[in-house]
């Protein structure tokens, strides 16, 4: 591992001085490991597939070169067509482009859903003038290139982030049919945390011999301490209200399952003394979702009670306790709900109420995650479903040493 000292620093990566500059500006002293073994690659012009979970910095492993190329190139129109599967990320890496761009002049804009007539025209300008990157989601960018009007000649970059995401929701098509819009000759770039048969299938029609790197999907991050409660479904919002009451905690992040469970639970928890409660669904309009996430980066309350809409790709930091409601069907989905909590090496707290129903669901997250999570024992007052052995101790990841 001693070779890796030459690239631990951004400044061995060779980047242009205001490149540099907005790294500085953001905090960022070293890369992470994707950002290392990434950047260099989309440097040399080179496709790329990356696995990459969120929260692993991927979102800056493919901005710093596109800002570096677009300060040492001659700049005509559009350079980076970003593609996400929701309007958040595409509001936020919107945001995160900003920040490392500051000292470059970069121009952007977020093309998404759920806005009103001027924000159309306001995208509508964007597509036809150019500026240096545009980030959107599948839908909405095709409905602009139906219209004739998106001039995307110049593109240099096509990037499809969080891909298999949005393989899930059903983007496949409207992705395919957006690259019949695109320059054939472009650098494709593709970031996903998983990498099922059809992102490999994608990957196979729309790019040239890429380069694939992989920190396959991570396990929980080592600060995270993880337990998990059997209780009756009809239990579960009255265990939150008894497990946080009389608890003095800035930031809680509650997941379930649906929209309908979702409100509901957002009125239930709002008269757990203080505390105060709101909900993020896709029911929201995006102001009002925007304004949330901004109240909620800033503390303004307590409890967010979300969708899986925020269990990836959306960073805020500080988390203190991730709760889900629901055990997620998708196993994955586990690693991605509660990396909400103890990023960038901060410790956190993740409870998963498993109703009997669950309990299979469940069986598989710990078969993926390769331990049993920690049972708690239920207060009394309380029913418990059909519980397994349970461990000593709460997991935490660090404590588990690899053998040799």
């Amino acid at each position: 591992m001693e070779n890796s000292a030459e690239t631990i620093f951004f400044e061995n990566l060779h980047l242009h001085p205001d490149a540099m500059e907005g790294i500085a500006s953001m905090g960022f002293s070293k890369p992470t490991p994707v950002q290392e073994q990434a950047i260099p690659v989309i440097l040399s012009g080179a496709d790329l597939i990356a696995c990459a979970q969120t929260g692993t910095g991927k979102t800056a492993a493919f901005l710093i070169p596109i800002i570096h190329h677009i300060l040492t190139q001659t700049r005509s129109g559009t350079q980076a067509l970003v593609i996400v599967p929701t309007r958040e990320l595409t509001v936020q890496i919107d945001q995160q482009l900003q920040g490392l761009g500051y000292y470059s002049g970069i121009s952007s804009k977020a093309v998404y859903g759920g806005g009103d007539g001027a924000g159309w025209e306001l995208e509508k300008t964007a597509l036809t003038q150019g500026c240096d990157v545009i980030i959107g989601t599948p839908g909405k960018l095709l409905q602009h290139m139906v219209m004739g009007y998106v001039q995307l000649d110049s593109l240099k970059f096509l990037i499809l982030d969080e891909a298999d995401r949005m393989l899930d929701m059903g983007f496949y098509e409207d992705i395919m049919r957006i690259l019949d819009y695109l320059p054939k000759k472009r650098q494709n770039l593709m970031f996903s945390a998983t990498m099922p048969p059809q992102i490999r299938q994608m990957a196979k029609a729309i790019m040239h011999k890429p380069v694939e790197i992989s920190l396959a999907l991570a396990k929980p991050a080592e600060g995270i301490m993880q337990s998990a409660c059997l209780v009756q479904e009809s239990d579960k919002a009255r265990l939150i209200h008894h497990l946080l009451e009389g608890k003095k905690m800035e930031s809680i992040l509650v997941f379930a399952s649906t929209k309908s469970s979702v409100k509901q639970l957002a009125k239930t928890l709002a008269d757990i003394p203080g505390f105060s409660v709101r909900a993020m669904h896709s029911d929201l309009d995006q102001p009002t979702r925007e304004a949330t996430l901004n109240s909620y980066r800033n503390r303004e309350f307590q409890i967010l009670v979300a969708t899986d809409i925020l269990s990836r790709g959306i960073d805020i930091d500080r988390i203190e306790l991730v709760i889900n409601y629901n055990v997620p069907q998708d196993a994955e989905d586990y690693v991605h709900r509660v990396g909400r909590t103890a990023r960038a090496e901060n410790t956190g707290l993740a409870i998963t109420l498993i109703s009997p129903r669950e309990l299979e669901s469940f069986k598989r997250i710990e078969k993926l995650v390769g331990y049993q999570i920690y049972r708690m024992k239920l207060p009394d007052g309380f029913k418990e479903g059909h519980a397994p052995a349970t461990p000593e101790r709460p997991h935490r990841s660090y404590n588990r040493k690899k053998k040799g």
